[in-house]
């Protein structure tokens, strides 16, 4: 094994870890760290998204199988999340990678400074009603796909705020995740070709030996710090990448 696939499966439990005490980070911890250790804006974003194939599907079946799921939510969020994640994947494909490193990084940072503001305000405080409900899951899917990450943070605190059963918008925004994130994972493959791509496989064997961990360190770590954490792991590697 070389010295980068070890740091790949090593990202890929750490995130994994931190997404299943969570529910959420996997995708922007991923992105930022690739971004860390160099790899570029596209292909961090790609790499991730493909790993997430695996690890949002054994999430959303295992919603599925304890019920946590409003079918409602899933058909108003998948389509446009599917149709953004698309069009944030092909852009993001396009675009130099040195143009765009410091607009991802700007994104993380926001994103890291939303996880912090959940920490200690966990409500989402503005009202988001059922007409917006797709407009929230395409802006999700195009943040999602150009930043590496930010469904969770941005599509699952919005339908909270909206006021439905914690348990079905968890379960309902991780089985959308995984049609969201194959599209965005289809794209990149379309855009950047396989061989781009196939230092994931670390990032997934990473992920998949990490998947059982989470559900214990929910029952044995206060989560309010682990998103303290995460947060300023998050805004302070993207800083000095954007600095």
């Amino acid at each position: 094994m070389t010295s980068d696939f070890l740091i790949f499966i090593a990202i890929g439990v750490l995130a994994q870890i931190v997404d299943g005490a969570l529910g959420m980070a996997f995708g922007v911890l991923t992105t930022t760290s690739l971004l860390a250790v160099g790899v570029p804006p596209a292909v961090a974003s790609a790499m991730t998204h493909v790993t997430e194939c695996f690890t949002t599907a054994a999430s959303g079946l295992s919603h599925l199988y304890h019920r946590n799921v409003d079918w409602r939510l899933v058909v108003r969020l998948a389509p446009a999340g599917m149709i953004g994640g698309a069009i944030g994947a092909y852009m993001l494909s396009n675009i130099d990678g040195e143009a765009i490193g410091p607009l991802v990084s700007a994104y993380l940072i926001a994103v890291g400074l939303f996880i912090l503001y959940k920490a200690f305000q966990p409500k989402w405080p503005r009202d988001v009603r059922d007409w917006i409900v797709p407009f929230v899951g395409a802006g999700g899917g195009v943040l999602d796909a150009m930043g590496g990450g930010g469904w969770g943070p941005i599509v699952t605190s919005s339908l909270l705020g909206r006021g439905h059963d914690p348990k079905k918008v968890i379960g309902s925004t991780n089985l959308t995740e995984f049609a969201v994130t194959t599209v965005i994972s289809a794209t990149f493959i379309v855009a950047l070709g396989w061989s781009e791509l196939s230092s994931a496989v670390g990032l997934i064997i990473g992920g998949v030996l990490a998947a059982p961990l989470g559900a214990l360190i929910v029952r044995r770590l206060p989560v309010k710090p682990l998103m303290i954490a995460v947060s300023l792991i998050i805004i302070g590697t993207a800083a000095v990448r954007f600095l």
